[in-house]
């Protein structure tokens, strides 16, 4: 190789070298996007979760909820109107905000956030003597996507098949007999807010090695 070609060849290899450490940068910049956006509201799911179930409930728990819902995007709306990081229908919204007038417009995502734990709130008590205590929070996202009366629909078909209908591992197994409901997306849903409950730390922080899979 003359002189004019070993100097090609140390260019073109720097040039490899500079592209690699623009992406490198790139990617670890994408990630701390991610991170940023992923926890930028803690402090409000903080605040409404001490507000509608106390201070000792883990509110990451909401948070995981959120991330199923709509990866946190504030704009996400759903192929049936539902709205926001908690992913509400209007009438649910307008169903909450009637008994918490202070609330205002659903796309706000302060209020979009604390509507939804509230609702949560709702849910989680009427199941309180409907399921066993370490299920009450499963029976309560999965009345959240479907609609406690599908549950409660569930729990009947449980019932006549001799198991024990406040369990969760008893609607899983009855979900596929029931007619008129979604329940892979169902039971999907509540697997995945366990899923991202364990990608958060104990801050209720998303673990670095978890930003890739939160849009």
């Amino acid at each position: 190789m003359n002189e004019r070609g070993v100097r090609g060849w140390g260019l073109g290899v720097r040039l490899l070298i500079a592209v690699a450490a623009a992406t490198c940068l790139t990617s670890s910049a994408q990630a701390q996007r991610k991170r940023v956006q992923a926890n930028r509201y803690d402090d409000t799911f903080r605040k409404y979760s001490k507000r509608y179930f106390g201070p000792t409930f883990d509110w990451r728990k909401f948070k995981a909820q959120g991330l199923a819902e709509s990866n946190l995007n504030p704009n996400a709306k759903s192929w049936v109107g539902a709205r926001g990081i908690m992913q509400l229908m209007p009438s649910t919204y307008h169903e909450v905000r009637t008994k918490n007038p202070t609330m205002q417009q659903i796309d706000d995502p302060e209020w979009n956030i604390a509507a939804g734990i509230y609702y949560d709130r709702q849910l989680w008590r009427l199941w309180e003597n409907d399921s066993v205590s370490v299920d009450r929070l499963p029976f309560t996202f999965a009345s959240y996507n479907a609609g406690r009366l599908t549950i409660l629909r569930a729990q009947y078909t449980a019932r006549t098949h001799a198991l024990d209908h406040r369990t969760w591992k008893s609607i899983e197994t009855v979900a596929p007999r029931l007619k008129r409901w979604r329940h892979s997306e169902t039971l999907d849903y509540v697997r995945r807010i366990e899923e991202n409950f364990a990608k958060l730390d104990d801050r209720g922080r998303v673990r670095v090695d978890s930003t890739r899979r939160v849009k």
